[in-house]
């Protein structure tokens, strides 16, 4: 007899019927365990999601004139254990094994207790529960099996949360191996001592050049982001990152970079050193702190003591550090925001479809910089969140689809000098060492009070096939120069930037990027310029990378740089580098 058909039906092949109650109660629901597979006899979730029914007529392919029409009305009516495929289909010619069936039967079985247990023991038949019963006896090992492996996937699954790291926290790790080289074709002048301090030499008072006529020898680097995301309410999320990796002074291209560009062209982005190249150690950092949770429906709100800008802002697709134009200098504005990571907040406001608005404010508070020469603005109590170095960015984006994106950035900034200059890892947007000029009477570099400015960029990307994309970036900035004793003088500099993308290149996931860029064009001010005008050149980047996936988490990434006149030195020959990076992501 089927079961759930009244006491009046006639008699039909119990295990037909029950064939059916299978094939929609358990495959059908997508909260049920699938049947056993036949070929690895293992339970798998099911993969066929579907509503539940609540007419027969719903089912398509299921007439009046079918044998198991009037069976599966009542199932549908008395039990509620029938569930359609989504295209609302019975698919009643399935055959199934043993293991499937008792599948079915055990689902049946919990429906028929919950009803008894429910005091509606009037709502089962008899001639339902003595086919049950006989079901049961028929199929007692089968259920056994079923019931056993399920016992052992709750205790697996016990054991799991009980040892897990965290109920609420997820571990994400990016680990890269970087094997990189840079040489140049001849002797290269380089404003300042070294890659981070410049000065003024007498008697005419200008920026010190030094010469650098050996090449770096190539290297072999590693660095590795541990990031924990922890959410306390489902959408909510506290990111904790932890940095760490060689010691040294980074990529062979800072030999040749003048005062304030450590860290800049032809450096790749991911080699680099975590923690401050002066102290030369391998400590693990905290490079991120902070939460993110909604506000006003799809807002956003992101505040803490080291929120990461270039998180939030900028996002170009094609210049995304892990798979697109990789350098410091190519994956985002060189002139765009005075710090990296600040203590502050974060808003997030989607405006319809096809807008959003970003607003910032966030004090220094960079990892990588030591606060025994003043960094860290914003645990310092001589300056706090308001005084020392601190930007107000606000961004508008457009993006109509997932194929556009058009990014206006302003950003309103106060620059705290270090030894009376600005400029370096926090001057942006002055690329290289300011101070306020000579002194007409001692003639030596006339030093700085806290300075404000202002910059302005547009940033686009456009995915015009689904195998080429172009991207650019323009920025203009200025810097009004608090000098000491000598009131305020401007210093206005642009950059720009233009590439090609191709998606999916050789492999799908691949991705191959060539752009050109100029990262610091002087437009007043150069006098001022202690590091970074040269000999009043134009400097030019190039660069070609192709990001290729081994696995879902590896990748290897190729990556070439030619930099013409660097320094800003039209007579400086140009310098190569090389990259080939691992990345490891999990």
């Amino acid at each position: 007899m089927a079961l759930g058909s009244p006491a009046s039906a006639s008699e039909i092949e119990t295990s037909q019927t029950l064939e059916q109650l299978n094939q929609y109660s358990l495959e059908g629901t997508g909260s049920a365990l699938s049947p056993v597979s036949n070929s690895t006899s293992e339970l798998v979730t099911a993969d066929t999601e579907a509503a539940q029914v609540t007419s027969v007529s719903q089912l398509s392919d299921v007439r009046p004139t079918d044998w198991a029409f009037q069976a599966l009305q009542s199932l549908v009516e008395r039990y509620g254990v029938i569930a359609g495929y989504p295209d609302g289909t019975f698919r009643g010619n399935r055959a199934l094994t043993r293991y499937e069936f008792a599948a079915g039967l055990n689902a049946a079985l919990d429906r028929v207790n919950e009803l008894i247990a429910a005091g509606l023991a009037d709502k089962v038949s008899r001639e339902d529960l003595a086919t049950l019963q006989r079901l049961q006896e028929q199929f007692a090992a089968e259920l056994a099996t079923l019931r056993g492996r399920v016992d052992s996937l709750e205790a697996r699954t016990a054991e799991l949360e009980a040892n897990q790291f965290s109920t609420t926290t997820k571990l994400n790790a990016l680990a890269w191996f970087n094997f990189t080289g840079a040489s140049a074709d001849g002797t290269i002048r380089a404003e300042g001592n070294d890659a981070f301090t410049a000065a003024r030499t007498p008697p005419d008072n200008r920026a010190a050049v030094r010469r650098i006529d050996e090449d770096p020898n190539v290297i072999f680097s590693s660095l590795v982001w541990l990031t924990l995301n922890t959410s306390f309410t489902g959408k909510d999320n506290l990111i904790t990152q932890l940095a760490f990796s060689d010691a040294g002074l980074g990529s062979p291209a800072n030999l040749y970079v003048s005062g304030g560009l450590y860290n800049t062209w032809g450096t790749p982005f991911t080699d680099q050193i975590a923690s401050d190249a002066a102290v030369d150690d391998r400590r693990v950092i905290l490079r991120e702190l902070a939460y993110d949770f909604p506000i006003f429906g799809n807002g956003r709100l992101v505040i803490g003591p080291r929120v990461n800008w270039y998180r939030y802002f900028d996002g170009n697709r094609f210049t995304f550090f892990l798979t697109g134009a990789g350098s410091f200098n190519s994956s985002g504005s060189t002139l765009l925001n005075t710090i990296d990571r600040g203590a502050g907040a974060v808003a997030i406001l989607p405006i319809g479809e096809q807008f959003d608005v970003r607003v910032g404010y966030l004090a220094e508070n960079n990892e990588f910089l030591p606060a025994s020469l003043g960094y860290g603005s914003a645990s310092r109590t001589d300056q706090g969140l308001f005084s020392g170095t601190n930007t107000l960015t606000a961004q508008l984006t457009y993006s109509p689809s997932n194929n556009f994106g058009l990014r206006l950035i302003y950003n309103r900034l106060n620059i705290q000098p270090i030894f009376g200059q600005i400029g370096g890892a926090t001057g942006e947007p002055i690329y290289g060492l300011a101070d306020g000029g000579a002194n007409p009477i001692t003639g030596v570099g006339i030093p700085l009070n806290d300075s404000s400015g202002h910059a302005f960029a547009v940033s686009l990307d456009w995915l015009i096939t689904p195998g080429f994309g172009i991207f650019g970036r323009y920025t203009y900035g200025s810097v009004e120069l608090d000098r000491v004793g000598f009131g305020s003088r401007g210093l206005n500099s642009q950059s720009y930037q233009v590439g090609l993308a191709f998606p999916d290149l050789f492999k799908p996931g691949a991705l191959a990027v060539l752009t050109a860029l100029v990262p610091f064009s002087v437009t007043r001010g150069q006098e001022f310029l202690v590091s970074g005008f040269g000999d009043g050149g134009k400097q030019y980047d190039i660069e070609l990378s192709y990001f290729l996936p081994l696995t879902d988490n590896i990748a290897i990434v190729p990556s070439f740089y030619a930099i013409i006149h660097p320094n800003n030195f039209d007579s400086n020959p140009a310098v190569y580098v090389g990259n080939l990076r691992t990345q490891f992501s999990f």
